[in-house]
């Protein structure tokens, strides 16, 4: 991004080509750029972002809450009314306005900062070299003439030109929707400024790098990139989560019967000739009085402490919204490396086709992992672990690297002038290339009993729960290049055999979370058995394992029902893995997708929670929703919980908004058509919505019925549409009420009517949120100590404020004991009956979590 300054900096260079003769365009030298040059250059251009993060600061956080159009209007409208001569009801009106968006902004913008800084803690980094020394720097500080360094599973942090590559294949499908990884490398004399996808010397950023290893010098960042824009929308998480969606629909709901309301009322003033000013400002405050302005701070807040206690948790939230898909979880998948294994994989013997120890497979597999420059999994790590090996005399011609369809990598060496092309891979994918078996150092021919026999072997160990990786070779003839096409004909030299301890109180997590009503599936490379043995420990169900070719045969409708049912998947491939995220999703379930491969990235958007470990490769953590920094159950259940917890706070909002609220806002609009003056004055109505949001501000401290948190939270329209037609009634019968005992029973004056039905709307309003607050008896469920003291508070300043001098300037008179003892027992048999429509409309926890 651009310097807002009067001299415009020089293009950066989108060509990719070496261009350090030309003015302005930034060059790099072998150590990299200095500190001092880059912060000059991220002066000139700006921090490498797509797009500019934030709104610029708390100054324009503010000035955009005065951009709601009712707060406009409003101010307006004082200003036309001070401009008449009511200096005072302008005064008033202004003051409202003001603290209503100061408090809202003092809240959201706390809660949003503290949401960002969670967020940062978990930002993309890049390795990039500086002073001479490679060091890992956030990726939003790259500036062009950076030198930086790429490996699997690193998104590509910048439009970069190659300066080496050693076997580099880079992922583009975010850029041109090819699945298949192509192969990038240096050259020295591009043709023609090609700064296309296609350009075999450049990475874009975006893009991700699935195998090999490359140094490159950035060329342009942030807008200036190629596919800037495109890559990172495409990095987003694009469809709104089902809270998101949930809030819009809710929205909608308000907004069209505010202006129903509105609309009303204005009519009824203009036919019973009410002064027009008056009337205007008596429906743009019964407009406000209904619209649930402190919602997205409510929302905000609500959220930004529940992912504050996820954090305390070990569990960073990096979209606020998901916290709520996070509760709503019914499904989580997840492999079993990791989650229920340790994943502290151990080389526990390699030994021949036949079962017996030999150590011809280490040393070949010792040479495969050592040469091999994709993702190094927990098995390579294994496997060079145990013992140093020495592979000086080797020399690496060539590689092939693994997919998710052969289930195999290669690697060609060559030593004494003998040229060897080492597979290592899943048994079945490899013994099925094999013709010949080694056995005690002597090479025979595969017949059917041996190969009865090496299958027989490979089966058994996986029966055991032992992973098994089967190695194999044979002499190639010196070519330019080695294909998948040369992975035939091999001799199988043995098996490696790994072993992965279950974690320790790991069938106690997943009882805790199917209790509390997630199901955790099995998603596994590994082959049945294996899969099978481990989840037989955990306690998970293991009469039905699916594989990947079953999978294959299956359309979408049929997988969705299989799905539900299964709880083990094994030999599965990340296309797989995607299937059945979307044939859940399809089944009406919450999926949760625990991953941290490059390849599980679809996976973690399709789910509507992406998962993953702070561990993870960046192109799987930056897919995600929700960051773990443990792979551990435990954090991730607590995260669940909190979650929900996040949820049912925000509902209790959305309840109180279109209960008791709505039924006063109706009573306002029915008032001004039956009485013959306005039931409450303007700046009365913006008091009192004011005060009555107050009180609300504590929800997100309020505490949740364990009841609450046991079941998936879902939202719930049914719940709500339930509500507005239920409880609003009750709200707006007490009102009518309330009316008929100040005229007809107090004889009530103008003012005396105004400030009787202010106390009385405050009260029943406010107070009935500790009934609305819990599916239970409000008696039996504790609200937190802020909820009590800010509605007890919000009510206190009702009931004293026609005793104080501001009472002549706001309408207010003092009202006879009578009217208290009406109130006292109004507002207890308003509860009352509230209680008893709530337990119909609630008829059980169920309904909020499953309407």
């Amino acid at each position: 991004m651009h310097d807002a300054t009067t001299s415009t900096p020089p293009p950066q260079n989108l060509t990719g080509r070496s261009a350090d003769a030309r003015p302005g365009v930034p060059a790099s030298q072998a150590e990299g750029l200095s500190e001092r040059e880059a912060r000059n250059r991220q002066a000139q251009y700006g921090p490498n972002e797509a797009r500019p993060v934030g709104h610029g600061g708390p100054v324009a956080a503010l000035l955009l809450l005065f951009t709601n159009p009712l707060v406009v209007i409003l101010l307006l409208a004082a200003g036309v009314s001070g401009f008449l001569g009511d200096k005072v009801g302008a005064t008033i009106i202004a003051a409202m306005v003001i603290l209503s968006v100061a408090l809202n902004f003092a809240l959201s913008y706390r809660s949003q900062r503290a949401a960002n800084r969670l967020r940062d803690e978990i930002a993309p980094m890049a390795t990039v070299c500086r002073d001479g020394r490679w060091q890992e720097r956030p990726r939003r500080d790259l500036v062009p003439g950076d030198l930086i360094r790429l490996a699997a599973g690193d998104r590509v942090p910048a439009d970069s030109r190659l300066i080496t590559a050693r076997d580099l294949h880079v992922l583009q499908a975010a850029l041109t929707g090819e699945s298949i990884p192509v192969e990038k490398e240096v050259v020295d004399e591009p043709d023609g400024p090609d700064r296309s996808a296609d350009a075999r010397h450049l990475v874009f950023l975006g893009t991700s790098v699935v195998a090999g290893t490359a140094t490159a010098l950035v060329f342009a960042t942030g807008r200036h990139t190629a596919f800037g824009d495109v890559a990172e929308a495409l990095a987003e998480r694009p469809p709104p989560t089902e809270f998101e969606r949930g809030l819009s629909a809710f929205s909608r709901l308000i907004m069209y019967t505010m202006v129903f309301l509105l609309l009303a009322v204005l009519l009824i003033g203009i036919a019973m000739h009410r002064p027009p000013l008056q009337t205007l400002l008596f429906a743009l405050a019964l407009a406000v009085g209904l619209t649930p302005e402190f919602m997205p701070m409510i929302t905000t807040v609500t959220l930004a402490r529940g992912a504050m206690r996820m954090a305390s948790q070990r569990v960073i939230v990096k979209h606020l919204a998901a916290i709520e898909d996070f509760g709503s979880m019914t499904v989580l998948l997840s492999d079993k490396t990791g989650t229920l294994t340790s994943g502290e994989t151990s080389l526990a013997s390699t030994v021949d086709p036949f079962g017996d120890a030999s150590e011809r497979p280490h040393l070949l597999a010792y040479l495969n992992a050592s040469f091999e420059t994709g993702i190094r999994s927990p098995l390579d790590t294994a496997i060079l672990s145990l013992q140093t090996l020495a592979v000086n005399e080797y020399r690496k011609l060539d590689e092939i690297p693994f997919d998710f369809e052969r289930r195999r990598l290669s690697v060609v060496v060559e030593h004494d002038e003998e040229r060897l092309l080492i597979v290592k891979g899943a048994p079945e994918s490899v013994i099925t290339q094999c013709t010949r078996y080694e056995v005690e150092g002597v090479v025979r021919r595969i017949n059917a009993a041996s190969m009865e026999r090496c299958m027989r072997t490979h089966e058994s160990f996986g029966e055991q729960g032992l992973r098994v990786l089967a190695v194999a070779y044979r002499n190639v003839p010196a070519q330019e290049r080695y294909t998948t096409g040369d992975e035939t004909e091999l001799t199988l030299a043995g098996f490696a055999l790994f072993s992965d301890p279950v974690i320790p109180g790991v069938a106690e997590c997943l009882h805790a979370l199917a209790d509390d009503g997630v199901t955790v599936k099995i998603l596994t490379g590994d082959n049945e058995r294996v899969a099978r043995h481990v989840c037989a420990q955990v306690g998970i169900d293991v009469d039905r394992v699916v594989t990947g070719t079953e999978i294959e045969s299956l359309g979408e409708t049929a997988l969705g029902i299989l799905a539900e049912r299964t709880s083990i998947f094994a030999r599965v491939n990340p296309a797989q893995k995607h299937r059945i995220v979307l044939a859940l999703k399809a089944r009406n379930c919450v999926v949760g997708f625990l991953g941290d491969g490059i390849n599980d990235a679809p996976s973690l958007h399709a789910a509507d929670v992406g998962i993953s470990v702070a561990s993870a490769v960046d192109v799987a953590r930056e897919a995600a929703d929700i960051v773990l920094r443990d792979r551990d159950l435990k954090a991730l259940h607590a995260g669940v919980i909190e979650g929900r917890r996040a949820f049912t706070n925000v509902m209790k909002y959305l309840l109180m908004g279109t209960s008791s609220n709505f039924g006063n806002m109706f009573s306002m609009a029915a008032g001004a058509l039956f009485l013959p003056f306005l039931p409450m004055l303007p700046t009365q109505i913006l008091l009192n919505n004011f005060l009555y949001d107050m009180a609300q501000t504590t929800i997100p401290t309020d505490n949740v019925d364990s009841a609450q948190l046991r079941r998936p939270r879902r939202w719930s329209v049914a719940l709500i549409r339930r509500f507005m037609l239920g409880i609003g009634p009750i709200s707006s019968l007490y009102d009518f009420l309330t009316f008929y005992v100040l005229l007809h029973w107090l004889h009530a004056s103008e003012a005396a009517f105004h400030t009787g039905w202010f106390i009385e709307s405050l009260a029943t309003q406010t107070l009935v949120l500790f009934v609305i607050r819990t599916a239970r008896n409000p008696l039996r469920s504790r609200p937190s100590k802020a909820m009590i003291i800010s509605v007890l508070l919000a009510i206190a300043i009702g009931i004293l404020l026609p005793m104080t001098p501001l009472a002549t300037d706001l309408g207010f008179v003092l009202l006879p004991p009578a009217f208290f003892g009406f109130l006292t027992a109004a507002t207890a048999t308003y509860l009352l009956l509230v209680e008893m429509a709530k337990r119909r409309f609630m008829r059980s926890d169920d309904d909020i979590s499953n309407a």
